[in-house]
């Protein structure tokens, strides 16, 4: 199968040898995304609440490349460095992803890069 990356100037560019995301067959991959501004180039907030706004902002514009939104994810991956910080990400997480909600894993990892709070990564459906 051929494998087709996926890149927008909407979200960050990857900062290693991987890509924003890739499809292959009906499905898409998306990289993992941390709280970077695309303009600034840099994590705007401490707060892990607006990081999670940006990271689902970045998701949203990798998905809208490809003409999808929030109702074609089918699974997540979301990492924290505090568990204590799940509530505060669940808020603003159930305001993007409608009902069925795509299948989720959540960790606490012992950090991310950038000394960002919170990555999230997704898995999603191509429309027919």
């Amino acid at each position: 199968m051929k494998k087709t990356e996926i890149s927008t100037d909407r979200a960050p560019q990857a900062i290693g040898p991987y890509s924003q995301a890739v499809i292959i067959g009906t499905t898409l991959f998306a990289s993992g995304q941390i709280p970077i501004d695309p303009t600034s180039g840099v994590i705007e907030s401490t707060d892990v609440t607006a990081q999670t706004e940006q990271v689902l902002k970045n998701i949203a514009a990798i998905l809208e490349s490809v003409k999808l939104d929030f109702s074609d994810v089918v699974k997540t991956t979301v990492y924290l460095t505090d568990l204590a910080d799940f509530a505060a990400v669940n808020d603003v997480y159930a305001k993007c992803f409608p009902k069925p909600y795509p299948a989720r894993s959540c960790v606490q990892v012992a950090a991310l890069p950038k000394g960002a709070k919170v990555e999230i990564e997704i898995v999603a459906a191509l429309k027919k």
